[in-house]
């Protein structure tokens, strides 16, 4: 951000972190969908070890930003690298094997409901390794702890609640033990107990496994508790990487301080503090009647979001 804040902490990094591997980065990154840009020159570097939390509201550009990262569809323009090899164009087979060293805790869990926990668990295992029934089984067993969800090994995902679930998507997202862990939305239709149970597990597995989070969400209870640093995204456009000290002083801040704020700066504090009025209130209602009614999918053409990765 260009203008700074009056009396927000600057990044004080320490210099220390600034050394560690840059494990994924987004360069000048612009993703369209026809005529919608849905990324406009998204530029972030995520070290190893850190949790980064990406934020913003419905239709910033979060998900697509998950997305790219992944490699389920490529950038339009500019460039996205994991583990400082870049990812775009890569064949089928090169995609995968750098899939291998991350994993994905989706939204819902993504479960197969005809599996079992532990068999859900052992899946990635069967499918990409050479172990022994008997190793996959330990192996499991050891990921299933770690979730806390050893006893549930045997019941089936109908038979558990929706946190559990979520644990048990964690758990196959570690099978592999992996460098990466992306979490898409990780408290989404969770009471508020059951929230505060998944941060503090992501927290713990950061500590204990030392993997690199990347945390998308627009709950900002969870993302405080998580996050080492936080990018905020408006409309494709990133507003601020900072760490989560930067963010909860804007955040408190006093109203009358608050005044001098420029303007990416007051959005993104109204987005912080939930404020009924502020720049983004504001903007819905200077926004053209017609586009209110459609939105942007209006201008959008109809082409998949997922684009094949085989070449």
């Amino acid at each position: 951000m260009s203008e700074a804040a009056p009396n927000l902490t600057p990044d004080s990094t320490d210099p220390a972190e600034d050394t560690r591997d840059i494990v994924i980065e987004t360069r000048n990154v612009v993703k369209k969908f026809g005529t919608q840009t849905v990324l406009d020159g998204l530029n972030l570097q995520i070290r190893r070890g850190e949790t980064m939390v990406v934020m913003g509201g419905s239709g910033s550009g979060k998900s697509t930003t998950l997305r790219m990262m992944i490699g389920s569809f490529p950038p339009t323009e500019g460039e996205v690298c994991l583990f400082g090899e870049s990812i775009n164009g890569m064949r089928e087979a090169e995609l995968n094997a750098v899939r291998k060293r991350f994993g994905i805790l989706f939204q819902s869990g993504a479960l197969f409901n005809s599996m079992t926990i532990a068999q859900n668990i052992a899946l990635p295992l069967q499918e990409h390794t050479d172990l022994d029934q008997d190793i996959i089984d330990i192996q499991v067993m050891i990921k299933l702890e770690l979730v806390g969800l050893r006893e549930h090994a045997d019941k089936y995902p109908s038979q558990i609640s929706g946190g559990m679930k979520k644990r048990a998507g964690l758990a196959r997202a570690l099978a592999l033990d992996p460098e990466i862990l992306f979490y898409d939305e990780p408290s989404a239709g969770l009471d508020p107990v059951t929230s505060a149970q998944i941060d503090v597990l992501i927290c713990d597995l950061s500590k204990k496994l030392g993997v690199t989070s990347v945390v998308v969400t627009h709950e900002m209870d969870s993302a405080f508790v998580v996050a080492d640093r936080m990018a905020m995204l408006d409309k494709g456009r990133m507003l601020a990487v900072e760490p989560r000290s930067w963010y909860e002083n804007l955040r408190d801040m006093p109203e009358d301080q608050a005044q001098s704020l420029n303007q990416d700066q007051r959005l993104i504090r109204q987005f912080l503090r939930a404020d009924p009025e502020g720049p983004l209130t504001e903007r819905q209602s200077a926004d053209a009647y017609g586009e209110a009614l459609f939105g942007p999918m209006g201008t959008m053409s109809q082409e998949s979001s997922i684009e094949p990765t085989r070449r």
